[in-house]
């Protein structure tokens, strides 16, 4: 291996001249299978706790089934509906996000919900290669483990997993892969991975272009570094754009401008003009924001303080800050903080998930820079001290050992009860209640049944509307109900006369007659 390709990402390559005397350590092994045995170990732990979630209908919200219909309508050609929104409303009215049509081939062939969730486990299962693979590329292979089981547990990624399925997922991959090449300095590599974003949610385009820029900085310090008669020699320099990395000289700074403007583009007709299309009238972009009219963007501070010192403090303990790979954070954490909503600004749920590898690498950045040879590190910033670098020398095995500590807490925990294996004898009894609506029927339920209903009949939700008049009604929480299900039924539905077919354990089904 040339002296040249030895340099670690973050690093300062060393002059030709100096080559023959520098005290230049060997680059790690970069062929080990840990990565990807690492991957493989995260995958059967998600899948474990996805299916075994499902196993014993514990779905949390209508997500999941939202989400089913959607694939569903692809496996079968059509255009991706979710009658649970509404009867015929079109998903890409509410986000946009197309990319799900790739679970529909395998949908079709194991029409089921599990397939959406173990396609979901593979995507962040997946997304741990990347990461473990550039951290031990620059950190050495026990310092990259740790950097790898530290992502693999973090709190956002087992959340985001055991919150049913969402399109989200398929943003992981895609974005260690192009952080993980802005690290190698693979420019061509890093924007390219971050090109489908714009498929995956229509606010990831402004994260590609917040890539774009990251790689438009980088090729900006290279230059200046070139002028300063630190670069690679031109032999050197060639063989780099030889396999994909551009060299300073190289156009990948225009480049990266490009998927700038493509990026804020694609997020702009997605908001502006694609969404409403299909929603239709009466679409607000920016319902998000302004929730019914007045716009509150009131994060408590106390509130965005916790969000941010969660998603760091794990992650190494503030040493990300000193990486500009933060900046892919920033488009998410802006529509989350300005958000109507509270659900968006906290730590639940799914929505800090994508934000868990550009943490991780920013890590990774950081304790490189601090670790390579020569006066000056990222963009400019002077060596730290003795102290600061054996702090971030340990800042891996602290990650692990923190992530290790939370997930006591965190729901990969419950893998460990033998509980989490056992269908118990009232979801075998609700299943069998649920048997006896037929294939094909229209259905409206609640929560508790839609993963046993989506795949086989029509489903709406429970008080559709007028327009909806089903042929069965199907309830896992019957509260409020219980007193006349009949009168209840009625009264959602005048003009038309229900019967109860199965009353057991708090699910309730009801027939047409």
């Amino acid at each position: 291996m040339d002296r040249a390709e030895a340099v670690l990402p973050g690093q300062t390559a060393i002059p030709a001249q100096a080559a023959d005397t520098a005290a230049d350590p060997p680059a790690p092994r970069t062929g080990r299978p840990d990565p990807y045995l690492l991957a493989a170990a995260f995958f059967c732990a998600y899948t474990a706790l996805s299916v075994s979630r499902d196993r014993r209908m514990l779905t949390m919200s209508w997500d999941l089934g939202i989400f089913e219909q959607a694939v569903k309508s692809y496996a079968h050609l059509h255009a991706p509906v979710a009658d649970l929104k509404g009867p015929g409303t079109s998903v890409l009215g509410d986000h946009f996000s197309p990319v799900t049509a790739l679970i529909a081939p395998f949908y079709r062939v194991f029409p089921t919900p599990v397939t959406l969730l173990v396609a979901q486990a593979l995507l962040f299962a997946l997304s741990v290669v990347p990461v473990t693979r550039i951290a031990g590329r620059a950190l050495g292979r026990g310092r990259g483990l740790a950097i790898g089981v530290a992502y693999g547990l973090s709190w956002g990624v087992q959340r985001a997993v055991d919150f049913d399925f969402h399109e989200v997922a398929f943003a992981m991959p895609l974005l260690a892969f192009s952080l993980e090449a802005v690290l190698r300095r693979r420019w061509a590599a890093a924007l390219w991975w971050a090109v489908p974003l714009v498929l995956v949610k229509e606010d990831l385009g402004a994260t590609a272009a917040m890539i774009g820029l990251l790689v438009r900085l980088r090729t900006r310090h290279e230059r200046r570094e070139e002028r300063a008669g630190r670069a690679d020699s031109p032999g050197e320099a060639r063989r780099a754009a030889g396999k994909g990395r551009a060299g300073p000289s190289g156009s990948a700074g225009t480049y990266a401008l490009a998927l700038v403007a493509f990026g804020i583009a694609a997020s702009a007709w997605e908001v502006r003009w694609l969404i409403p299309m299909f929603h239709g009238p009466g679409y607000d972009p920016f319902a998000h924001i302004n929730g019914e009219g007045a716009v509150s963007g009131h994060i408590p501070v106390v509130t965005a303080a916790h969000t941010l010192l969660w998603l760091l403090v794990p992650a190494g303990g503030l040493l990300a800050l000193r990486s500009p790979l933060l900046l892919v954070a920033l488009p998410t954490l802006g529509w989350r903080f300005s958000s109507h909503y509270p659900e968006n600004w906290g730590t639940g749920w799914h929505y800090s998930a994508v934000l868990m590898p550009v943490v991780f690498l920013a890590l990774v950045d950081a304790i490189t820079a601090l670790e390579r040879p020569g006066p000056r590190g990222v963009f400019g910033a002077r060596r730290a001290g003795d102290r600061l670098r054996g702090w971030a020398a340990a800042m891996p095995a602290a990650s692990a050992g923190a992530a290790l500590a939370l997930t006591v807490q965190l729901p990969l925990a419950g893998l460990a009860h033998a509980g989490a294996y056992r269908v118990d004898a009232r979801t075998r009894t609700v299943e069998r209640l649920l048997d006896r609506i037929p294939d094909g029927a229209t259905v409206e339920s609640d929560v508790g049944p839609l993963s046993r209903l989506v795949h086989r009949t029509t489903v709406y939700w429970i008080g559709s509307g007028e327009d909806v008049v089903p042929q069965y009604i199907a309830l896992g929480d019957t509260a409020g109900w219980q007193d006349d299900p009949v009168r209840h039924a009625q009264a959602l539905h005048p003009g038309h006369r229900y019967t109860v077919v199965a009353d057991q354990d708090d699910c309730l089904v009801l027939r047409r007659v």
